[in-house]
């Protein structure tokens, strides 16, 4: 680490260690900043955005509509902030047809699923803690690269961040050592534990920026860190179900968020991030906002076009599940229906027929339908 670009300690301190090389000790939250006019009201605004999206996913009748394939991109932008490549489309066609043998990418995306899913499940029985996080953790990298990082463990030895290939001497970051790190973790955990006066976004901003100069797993810490802040949205009742996700913000901004994150830990800029963080929280609060009401407007105008149809009960079951799995095969809509194979392939040509979606294999066994109409509602740009 450059040692000269340290001008402010409020985040934290630079220690030598035993070793000879030098890290960064992040200092307990909160820390002292003070507000202006302009960021007390971008806090408003995101409140406010935030409270609009909250309010639909109470109304929803089948939130279930909105919240499996928020949670498939989120998982699909989080994974490409750490380099995978895999796209929406690999994600569902995978699950509709898992394939041991499938690329290792798709199958890190869909551990962030399990990872997610398996976090807000046991929220029912356990607080956010530690322990929680390497529940989480192991999750995310059973069986995938990164597996020898020894999953759902806090790292034992030095990790760093840096260009590709660069040792430890030359990294740009440096985070605290094995002992000191499990000091700042009682701290953080103490501060998710505390009850506080700080704007509950606020909060969510200074926690992920201290887990990410932590950076307690050898692996996976930025997949783990934006999954606690989902997890803490839903724990602390900002959201009634997991609908905002960051990751297409951090993603579309993947600099300027890395740059952000070393500022504070540089130059104590803890202002700088909040708004950026808070910028985020209402950029995609509207943009869920927007989508969850085509998602709704779509489906809306599916139904309409099968209510009178023979079998009609059934096809809008199908026309639902669509939603959740835009890609999907012929089994899916069989036990997901309870149905036979017949019938399952009566209600896949149905809407085959009416252009909802398209055979994508070309194969004559196995095959899988696109719903394409909605996975550009899900995935595409928000004015298209």
């Amino acid at each position: 680490m450059n040692i000269k670009q340290f001008t402010d300690q409020s985040a934290g301190r630079v220690v030598q260690t035993e070793r000879g090389y030098q890290a960064f000790v992040p200092n307990p939250l909160p820390p002292a900043f003070s507000w202006t006019p302009s960021a007390v009201a971008l806090l408003s605004r995101a409140d406010r955005a935030l409270g609009e999206l909250a309010g639909i996913g109470r109304a929803l009748p089948n939130p279930h509509l909105l919240i499996l394939p928020f949670a498939r991109r989120e998982a699909v932008l989080s994974s490409r902030i750490e380099g995978t490549q895999a796209s929406l489309s690999d994600l569902f066609a995978y699950e509709a047809a898992p394939n041991p043998d499938a690329a290792g990418d798709v199958r890190e995306v869909f551990n962030y699923i399990r990872a997610l899913e398996y976090g807000l499940a046991r929220l029912d029985d356990l607080p956010l803690s530690l322990r929680l996080i390497r529940e989480i953790h192991e999750q995310l990298m059973h069986g995938v690269r990164g597996e020898h990082s020894t999953p759902g463990e806090f790292r034992r030895s030095q990790n760093w961040i840096g260009p590709s290939g660069c040792l430890l001497n030359d990294a740009t970051y440096v985070p605290p050592p094995v002992e000191e790190m499990r000091a700042c973790l009682g701290d953080f955990e103490q501060f998710l534990y505390t009850r506080s006066d700080i704007p509950p976004l606020v909060q969510l901003a200074l926690l992920h920026y201290q887990f990410e100069a932590i950076h307690p797993f050898i692996d996976g810490n930025g997949r783990v860190g934006r999954l606690v802040i989902i997890m803490l949205l839903c724990l602390w009742d900002l959201l009634p179900q997991p609908l905002l996700y960051l990751s297409a913000y951090f993603e579309a901004n993947r600099q300027t968020y890395y740059d952000l994150l070393l500022s504070v830990t540089h130059r104590g800029t803890w202002e700088e991030w909040i708004r950026f963080f808070l910028e985020g929280v209402e950029s995609q609060a509207r943009d869920a906002i927007s989508r969850s009401h085509r998602i709704q407007d779509l489906r809306r105008g599916y139904r309409m076009r099968f209510q009178t149809t023979q079998s009609s009960a059934r096809l809008l079951q199908v026309v639902d599940l669509l939603f959740g799995a835009p890609i999907l095969s012929v089994k899916q809509v069989k036990d997901a229906l309870n149905v036979s194979f017949p019938s399952a392939n009566r209600y896949i040509k149905q809407l085959q027929d009416a252009g909802i979606i398209r055979e994508i294999t070309g194969q004559t066994r196995n095959r899988l339908y696109k719903a394409e109409e909605i996975l550009n509602v899900i995935d595409g740009p928000i004015n298209s």
